[in-house]
């Protein structure tokens, strides 16, 4: 061979960043694990972003931080997760869905999710639902909530919730989740509850005001809708709109960290298209693929190109499990932060 078949090929863009190996070890912490990723590719490159991303979005004392939170996150087990970082002032505004409230409600004020008995020997995957629904058994993949939970829900509401809606009338939405929350933590308190007050309350008692834009879709929106009927409350789904722009409107810089898809992402991010300003920190977890076209999957990328997103902005998407990486990530954000 020649010795120019030897000269090292020009490429137009290549930075030397050799791939190391993810060292593991006894009584190593969760931030030393997450570090370790960044010398990893794949899914653990991704956690590494995700969280340098997150953990720089929370020390920005300047940044307005908007949370969605879409999926079974509340009754499959990261209750206190979002709770606690609500309360420690990591939050700004929760986006959710009524169901994440509902299940919310049910552990305030007493009601408790269960974890998933097997399938009995010799029955099918519907044979064994079939049996829960006769014996009044509600079953979210592998945890599961007696009905008579969501008939305390329904006390709890017409009891503690509505009457004191009932004397405003016609109350946004952000109205009806603050009083939910005063209403958990009041419950909780009195009853002597073990567990914790939970996500509303810890957002009533942090005055961070809780956006559900797709309550209808949800027990906490039939039993709103069945309690109009025959009363004087009903709730605006506009009257949100304008508390939730001024925040984003004023935010110095603003950082949204989208757990799940649906609704409570796309309205997070939609909000900054009213304003002259866009995240300049996104961080999503979301199961869902980008090639469908869909809005939970789509990339933080395509939102870039709506302008949600600034141009120079920082993001970074996890593909998986939320009750896995949730935790990971927030655990590692509290770690570097203390």
């Amino acid at each position: 061979m020649t010795e120019d078949a030897w000269e090292e090929p020009e490429r137009e863009e290549f930075s030397h960043d050799p791939l190391g190996h993810t060292h593991v070890w006894s009584g190593m912490t969760v931030g030393e694990l997450v570090e370790g990723y960044g010398e990893a590719g794949i899914g653990a490159a991704d956690v590494h972003e995700a969280a340098d991303i997150y953990t720089e979005m929370l020390a920005d004392d300047d940044c307005t931080v908007f949370m969605s939170l879409a999926g079974a996150m509340v009754p499959t087990g990261m209750r206190k997760v979002v709770s606690d970082l609500i309360r420690d002032g990591y939050v700004d505004a929760l986006v959710t869905t009524g169901a994440n409230l509902t299940h919310d409600a049910i552990e305030a004020v007493g009601g408790k999710h269960h974890h998933g008995a097997p399938e009995a020997e010799g029955k099918t995957a519907r044979e064994h639902d079939e049996t829960l629904r006769d014996e009044e058994v509600d079953r979210v993949y592998n945890v599961y909530l007696p009905q008579e939970h969501f008939a305390l829900f329904e006390s709890h509401l017409r009891e503690e919730v509505f009457p004191p809606l009932e004397k405003e009338g016609t109350v946004s939405i952000e109205r009806f989740t603050r009083e939910l929350g005063r209403a958990n933590a009041a419950v909780n308190e009195r009853e002597g509850v073990e567990e914790d007050p939970g996500v509303a309350a810890a957002a009533y008692e942090s005055d961070v005001p809780i956006y559900c834009p797709a309550v209808s879709d949800s027990v906490l929106g039939l039993q709103a809708w069945m309690y109009s009927q025959t009363s004087d409350f009903a709730l605006d789904a506009l009257a949100d709109m304008t508390p939730l722009t001024d925040l984003a409107y004023d935010a110095e810089r603003a950082g949204c960290l989208l757990v799940g898809g649906g609704v409570p992402k796309n309205f997070t991010l939609q909000t900054m298209l009213v304003t002259p300003n866009a995240y300049d920190y996104a961080v999503q977890v979301t199961t869902d693929p980008d090639h469908t076209g869909g809005l939970s999957g789509a990339t933080l990328d395509e939102a870039r190109s709506w302008g949600k997103l600034e141009k120079g902005a920082r993001n970074a998407t996890v593909v998986g499990d939320a009750t896995v990486f949730l935790p990971l990530l927030v655990a590692t954000a509290r770690e570097r932060l203390a």
